[in-house]
């Protein structure tokens, strides 16, 4: 028997998910390979995300998150914003709200089509390490926002080999047995960074990526590159912000805003 299941399909700064009211509880959350066919661009809706919108106890609502390979993920950035966007036009949260993820319970606010939210605390930070990749030597700062990111500066971004060198990176050795999302920055300013990333579960270079813009400019600013707020620009060619506090050898209060928007709206048959 066929269930119809709404959804919208949004984005933010490019980074396209889509988004269920499952309040109720009846998306089959246990079926993967669906879960994957519906992300898919050639015979689903397409997104790097499918993303439910739960009921919480302790919040607003639940946000739980599918990668497109129909793997779950612990937090999304530009995921959260959108879902934090599309709860205030179903009424299930005010422009304030509180948001219940596997990072814990987070903060945001909507003003207009532009959403502003706080971020799990960075930890796990290593920085300035090397790393042997495609014969060649690479710094890189290890660091956890909500996810692993792997950061490395380079003075010319356009001339990164993503295809290649993220893959390599994000199923390295170093990095087994879950890998990790891999970031290219370019300092741009003192306030000022572009980042590309390869993201793990996607598993191919996306338009842009919150917890990775987030990785990327606290990175920047604990090796004394940037300080904050750090503007950054995506591959999408958006600007996000992230602001945050320096304390010490780590970073406080870290904030993600940019825009969520809507693409559109439909159903899909299940199964």
């Amino acid at each position: 028997m066929h269930m119809k299941i709404k959804f919208w399909k949004m984005h933010g700064a490019g980074n396209d998910f889509i988004l269920v009211d499952d309040r109720a509880g009846v998306f089959p959350v246990r079926d993967r390979r669906w879960i994957s066919r519906a992300c898919s661009r050639h015979d689903g809706i397409g997104s790097e995300g499918l993303i439910l919108l739960q009921k919480s106890g302790q919040a607003s609502f639940f946000m739980r998150f599918f990668n497109p390979d129909g793997s779950g993920a612990d937090m999304c950035g530009n995921g959260l914003r959108c879902a934090a966007r599309l709860a205030l036009d179903l009424g299930i949260a005010g422009r304030k709200m509180t948001i219940e993820t596997r990072s814990g319970i987070l903060n945001a606010s909507v003003a207009g089509t532009g959403v502003r939210v706080s971020m799990p605390l960075a930890s796990d930070a290593r920085l300035a390490f090397p790393v042997r990749a495609l014969g060649r030597r690479y710094i890189c700062s290890l660091i956890n926002t909500g996810v692993p990111h792997l950061v490395i500066a380079t003075g010319n971004l356009e001339a990164v080999d993503l295809p290649g060198l993220g893959p390599a990176l994000r199923y390295h050795r170093a990095f087994a047995p879950a890998g990790t999302n891999v970031d290219f920055m370019q300092v741009t300013g003192r306030h000022s960074i572009a980042v590309r990333t390869y993201e793990r579960g996607v598993e191919a270079e996306t338009p842009a990526c919150g917890t990775g813009i987030t990785a990327c400019a606290v990175v920047a600013a604990l090796l004394g590159k940037a300080q904050p707020p750090v503007r950054v620009k995506c591959r999408h060619g958006d600007m996000l912000e992230v602001d945050f506090t320096i304390r010490g050898n780590g970073v406080e209060d870290i904030a993600l805003a940019g825009p969520a928007k809507y693409v559109f709206s439909g159903e899909i048959l299940y199964p």
